[in-house]
């Protein structure tokens, strides 16, 4: 036979993970750069891995920063969407 406790109330909300968002988002920033730095000719004496290595630096990082901004927007989205619900143990 089994007994049920007193419910308990608690939050519910569907909350995006973080690391799909930075990952993509770096992702994204370096073909952007890759994309970016090949339509203009590379110095012959730089040469084009090294501008695009340069370069990527800040598509990752411009990348990575808009990835978290989605994040937060979605985060923020999914607190006001967020439920109440009563939670019920079954003890044995």
């Amino acid at each position: 036979m089994t007994e049920k406790d007193s419910g308990e109330q608690a939050q519910l909300r569907r909350a995006p993970k973080l690391a799909p968002f930075v990952v993509l988002g770096a992702g994204l920033g370096f073909v952007l750069t890759l994309i970016a730095t090949s339509l203009f000719p590379s110095d012959p004496s730089i040469g084009f891995a090294a501008l695009s290595g340069y370069f990527a630096i800040f598509g990752v990082t411009a990348g990575l920063a808009l990835g978290i901004v989605w994040w937060l927007i979605l985060d923020w989205r999914s607190r006001r969407r967020q439920r109440e619900v009563r939670i019920e143990r079954e003890r044995n």
